[in-house]
């Protein structure tokens, strides 16, 4: 029998159990083993054949060069595992989905900037936070997410107020809510670097947002049968490292 992809899942050292048991669950129902990666547990990342990196508090915004809010929640901790993590991933070819906080990450870690408060930029968009599927998001044709949920359009969780502003190098957008705000990022030219920023791992019902791990994890194993989109760079993207 061929080995399971072992899966490291980063979470907060004192919150996250209901996120991380669902998507331990979702991972196991992919075809991996999960371990769940904190601040205070130490892990050798070269155990790993992917990462989720999964949702909370919000992230440090001198990280992206904006200034703290006095009642915004931050865990620099947790910011420093997830930016090394994602240099090992980056250097060593690993694939990563990026849930919530973690599509935030993914774009921070590649230089891109976020909005630290949506309702302050969005003002039209209303203050929606459930883990229910009452977001409507449109995603781009010609995206790796469109390839893997199936579908065009499709409803999904929130529970999120910050958002991407301008994406980080090879940064493009894959989809947006009917506000414009950024629900989906991916990185054309990485095999597999996708961010969302809802959370699939509550939609146990939805076949498309699990199809989300079931990728991630066939890329863990390497077998990519999505692949990476050569040559679809759209307006949102930005420049590719030299």
């Amino acid at each position: 029998m061929a080995r399971r992809p072992l899966i490291g899942v980063t979470a907060s050292a004192r919150r996250s159990l209901t996120p991380w048991l669902f998507n331990r669950l979702a991972l196991v129902r992919a075809g991996a083993r999960a371990v769940r990666l904190t601040p205070d547990t130490a892990c050798r990342f070269d155990r790993l054949d992917g990462l989720v990196i999964g949702g909370g508090d919000d992230i440090e915004p001198i990280r992206y060069g904006s200034l703290l809010e006095p009642t915004v929640r931050i865990d620099p901790d947790r910011d420093a595992l997830e930016l090394a993590a994602l240099d090992w991933a980056e250097r060593c070819g690993r694939p990563v989905l990026g849930i919530c906080r973690g599509a935030q990450m993914i774009n921070v870690h590649r230089g891109g900037t976020l909005h630290t408060d949506i309702h302050k930029i969005y003002v039209e968009a209303p203050r929606l936070r459930t883990v229910l599927p009452r977001k409507v998001v449109c995603v781009d044709p010609c995206s790796l997410l469109r390839r893997l949920l199936r579908q065009g359009e499709c409803r999904v969780n929130a529970l999120h107020h910050q958002s991407v502003d301008r994406p980080g190098q090879g940064v493009r957008i894959a989809a947006r809510d009917i506000h414009g705000i950024v629900q989906a990022v991916e990185v054309p030219a990485r095999p597999f670097l996708l961010g969302v920023q809802w959370h699939p791992e509550f939609l146990l019902t939805d076949r498309g947002q699990q199809r989300l791990f079931r990728a991630l994890v066939q890329a863990a194993a390497g077998r990519t049968p999505a692949g990476p989109l050569a040559g679809t760079h759209g307006s949102d993207a930005a420049p590719a490292a030299a």
